[in-house]
């Protein structure tokens, strides 16, 4: 018997409606309360009607624009990312330091820690098997950009060259995902970016040539 709390995903009898077409404040509505009930809950026990609940929306407009809970996640995400993946774009342009790229990039990143907690959550939740489905995952122009960051770090004898350019970067991106849960698990009152630079240090330290 089909749960009176859950409407038939419609993706299949009709196409969805463009999300140009709902108001820019409705959809922040809905980006906060997925950010909010995907924090607090298991994924597989969140329903559409706990998020059109939260947002103060109906469940209608949700299956209209989105289909199902897990396009309706994937999509929310992939803009909460896709506005960190042009804050990160925007602070590489114009700069040429190598180091001075990288410690942008960083503090960009550890003050979305501190301005979006929820979202850091939601995304330490996400298995493998589903996080390819968040679009900005496989933003080449993003991706490209940062590694390449990193391969002229290599060229100019800057960052350690001794192991392939992807260890650098999951060593980078680790660091990053591993410190921002902790910080926001352990309940820290000081933002993150409060120490940016003795973490930079740290990090610099593990991607950097080593001295001869």
């Amino acid at each position: 018997m089909q749960s009176t709390n859950q409407m038939p995903n419609t993706t299949e009898s009709r196409a969805l409606a463009p999300l140009s077409d709902m108001r820019p404040a409705t959809l922040e509505k809905i980006e906060k309360a997925v950010r909010k009930v995907f924090a607090g809950f298991d994924a597989n026990e969140v329903t559409m009607v706990q998020i059109a609940k939260s947002a103060n929306v109906s469940l209608q407009t949700l299956y209209k624009y989105f289909g199902d809970k897990q396009t309706l996640f994937n999509t929310v995400m992939d803009i909460v990312l896709g506005r960190l993946a042009a804050r990160i774009m925007d602070h590489l342009q114009g700069i040429d330091s190598v180091q001075d790229r990288l410690r942008k990039t960083l503090w960009v990143c550890f003050d979305f820690v501190d301005s979006h907690p929820d979202a850091v959550m939601v995304l330490s939740s996400v298995s493998v098997s589903r996080i390819r489905h968040i679009a900005i995952y496989e933003n080449k122009e993003l991706i490209g950009a940062f590694l390449e960051v990193l391969e002229d770090g290599q060229k100019r004898g800057v960052l350690n060259d001794t192991v392939p350019l992807y260890i650098l970067f999951d060593v980078f991106m680790g660091f990053i995902s591993r410190l921002g849960l902790m910080h926001i698990m352990r309940q820290t009152n000081a933002p993150i970016n409060k120490e940016f630079d003795a973490l930079f240090v740290i990090l610099w330290r593990a991607i950097s040539k080593p001295e001869a």
